[in-house]
Parts: C-alpha cells; structure tokens; sequence
C-alpha cells in the first residue's frame, strides 16, 4: 500500500514530478534525482508488498482448510481473483490513466489498497494461526552439514540407531539419497541421548531428514515448470511489438491500444478456472470417485496448450510476415501490416487456458507436497518460477539475436515466427522431460 500511495503522490504533486513535455516536440525534461528516487522507491515498494502478499496469502488461506479438495477449490478461486483484477486494472483503470489522469488511477488504486487490507484485518480474529517454529531453511542446512561430518559412518538398519527427537512413531529413514541418512545417525557419544541434541549441526531427526529427500524429490517438477514458464515470457514480450505493427481498428470509431489486447489471455483463464472448478472437476469426481484429478495432470494439460499457443503465434506471424512481404512494408520502420490485431486472439485465448489449467495445479501442487515447515512458503516457489522465467527469457532473446538474425530492431525484416517455433520445441521437449519426472513421482501421503 505505501508505493502505490507514493505513485499517487508523484503522479499528483507537481513538484514530484518532471514537467509534461511540450505538444509538437521531442525535446523533454529529465526528472530531478529525488523524483527518481521516489518513483524507485514506490516500485520498489510495490514489488516486496506484491511478493510478500500474493502468494502467502494462497498459503494462509489454504491453512483455514482440513482436506485437499477444498484447498484446492480455493486455490482455484484465489487464482480467478487475481486474473479478475488483473483484467479490470488492463482495462478500466488503464482507461482512467488515459482518459481522465495518473492522479486519478493511482488513487483508485491506493482506495482498493485501503479497502483490501481493511477486510484482511477484519478477519485477523477468526483466522487460525500456525505457530512458527524457527527457519526451516536452516534445518535443511543442518542436514546437509552433518552428513558430511557423519560421512565416514557406516550406515545402519536398525531404527533405534537414529534420532528420532520428540517423535512417537519411529521409522528407520527411507534409501532414497541414503547417504543423507547421516546426519540422523547416532554416534556411540549420542547414543542414549533421545530427547537433548548435543547439536543440530551434528545431529538431526530423521524427519529433518526425510524433508529435505521431499524436496529434492519435488526439484524435477519444479524445474519444468520453469522451463515452461519461459516461452510464455517470450511470447509476452513480442506481443505488443508484434501488435503495434497490426491494423488495430475494430471499426470506423474504435481502436484496440496494442497492450489492451492481452486480456484475451486474462478472460480465457479465468473462464477456465471457473468451468474446471465448477463444471469438469465435479463431474470428474462423480465419474471416477476412486480417482480424481491430480495436480500433475493438471500441470500436463497446461503444458500440452502452451505449446499450442506457440504453435499458433508462430503461424499467426507466419500470415503477419507474408503479408508484409506481398505489400513491401519489409523496409519501412513501425509499417502497418493491413492484418487484424484480433489474430492474436487465439495464441492468448489458448495461452490463458494454459494458465488456467498449470498456474493452479502448480501452487496446490506446491502446498500439498512441501514438507509441513514449508507451507507459508511453498506456494510462493510458483511465484519464484515465473520471476525466474522472466529473467531467463531476456537471455534466450539476447542469444537468439547474437546466434540468428531473426529478431532485428524491424520485425517485418525478421523472423520472430521462427522464435515462436524454438518456444514450441522447447515446450514439447520439456513435456517429454515432465512427463518422465511425473511418472517417477510419488504423491506423500499425509
């Protein structure tokens, strides 16, 4: 809430900000270092604030529930929440900002803000709490260590070898990454210690253990939907370059800005979730009760429409380049290819069902098989993802302009087509690589 306060206060407080430029010249002021500060400041601000709330309230949320079911019917909708209010911030706010002033969408803003955090408070009594119990980062970092100090101990098969802590049921650790199983063996000077650790350096429980095995074992599927998550930057980050250079018209009276067309993507997702939710997975569950949809196969089908997003962009700028070439726009800079803006309609609509089904599947997916330590966390390694993906797509497009001459200042003289052809192979290699990962994965059970 404080950097959208302080993006009003720049935007409305003259002195906050530098002059408006003058009508008919290219010539402007330059803003003063303090009102550079402030607006890094507010977006900085912005950023922490989107990072710390968006995604742990998913996990918060998710705690106020008993079963999985229900957790992910809310995550479901938390999801479509997002989508809505990013639809109407694309297009009725933007609208204001256009139309009316900064000052006034910013403020509309900071009052959302105000209103939001107002009814999050209103509930603080009713919300049930999970009380902290110190870094779980730190006891993973514990294992690690004392593995390696314990390096040279033979193994053993007896329970009672390993600590356990204040645990009533004790299980031997499991083989898988056995060589972990260290740092929960007792040495002759720990035997007969239960219940006091001489060190958590040196020795740890067995369910530290077993935490940090479920997240290794959770790696693979995290690393493919990090790879999945980098064509759909890419393919966000041309989207307003490539529409700009589209006839944007609806009709004699109406334009369609380039940036406003990416609320296909928004409305398609948020159908999505709301057929899946209240139409598919119900049925789903009536028809098959013993077996019902799991977050991986969720995951799955988003990553098979990704790629058909692909594939459709790369043969919407197939048409788009033709069409330049028929009508020798290749040397103009900013020509208007005589092509409706509405072509990118269906690469977004599949990319949004995409989202729909994969972004959601994701964060449950996250939350339910975390270790229990990590379940304020767990939904936020989504958040993580596609934070990375973005990173990761300006690398790709930085390699493909040094490797290829695809992607020149005039994209009528370029092949992004073919950019949207290395998305899709990418997509479909990294769908081989997730499918094996998911095959080989085991649901934990609670």
């Amino acid at each position: 809430m404080q950097g959208v306060v302080l993006l009003q206060l720049s935007a409305a407080v003259s002195h906050l900000r530098p002059p408006s430029c003058e009508k008919g010249s290219s010539f402007c002021k330059h803003p003063s270092p303090p009102q550079s500060a402030l607006l890094y400041l507010a977006l900085a601000l912005l950023s922490l604030g989107n990072g710390g709330t968006r995604f742990t309230l998913a996990s918060m949320g998710a705690d106020q529930l008993d079963t999985t079911r229900q957790q992910g019917i809310f995550f479901n909708w938390h999801i479509f929440t997002i989508y809505v209010a990013n639809f109407v911030s694309a297009t009725i706010l933007v609208y204001v900002e256009e139309n009316v002033s900064w000052a006034w969408g910013f403020t509309i803003f900071a009052l959302a803000n105000v209103f939001g955090l107002l009814v999050f408070l209103c509930g603080t009594r009713f919300y049930r709490f999970l009380t902290p119990k110190g870094s779980p980062f730190k006891a993973l970092a514990c294992v690690v260590v004392a593995a390696a100090k314990k390096r040279k101990m033979p193994l053993s098969q007896e329970t009672g070898d390993y600590h356990h802590g204040l645990q009533t049921l004790a299980e031997a650790p499991t083989p898988f990454f056995k060589f972990l199983n260290r740092a929960a063996l007792k040495s002759l000077e720990e035997s007969g210690t239960e219940g006091f650790v001489i060190s958590p350096w040196r020795l740890c429980t067995v369910q530290q253990v077993e935490d940090l095995k479920r997240i290794i074992k959770i790696m693979p599927i995290w690393l493919s939907g990090y790879i999945l998550s980098i064509p759909i930057a890419v393919q966000m980050s041309f989207m307003i370059i490539q529409g700009k250079t589209m006839d944007n018209h609806l009709n004699s009276h109406f334009n369609i800005p380039a940036a406003s067309i990416q609320v296909c993507a928004l409305i398609s997702t948020c159908v999505t979730i709301l057929l899946l939710d209240r139409l598919v997975f119900p049925l789903w569950v009536k028809l098959a009760p013993a077996r019902p949809p799991t977050p991986l196969q969720r995951v799955g089908i988003g990553h098979v429409f990704t790629i058909l997003s692909m594939v459709v962009a790369a043969l919407v700028e197939c048409k788009r380049l033709s069409l330049a070439r028929l009508h020798n726009l290749q040397e103009q800079v900013d020509a208007v290819v005589p092509m409706s803006l509405l072509w990118q309609a269906p690469q977004l609509a599949l990319l949004g069902v995409s989202e729909g089904f994969h972004f959601a599947g994701q964060v449950a997916f996250c939350y339910q098989e975390f270790p229990t330590s990590f379940k304020s966390t767990a939904t936020a390694v989504v958040a993580l993802t596609i934070a990375g993906a973005f990173y990761s797509s300006n690398l790709v497009i930085d390699l493909v302009r040094m490797a290829t001459g695809w992607l020149p200042n005039n994209i009528n003289k370029g092949r992004l087509d073919n950019v949207f052809w290395l998305c899709s192979i990418m997509g479909a290699l990294n769908l081989v690589f997730f499918l094996v990962c998911a095959s080989f994965y085991k649901y934990h059970k609670s």
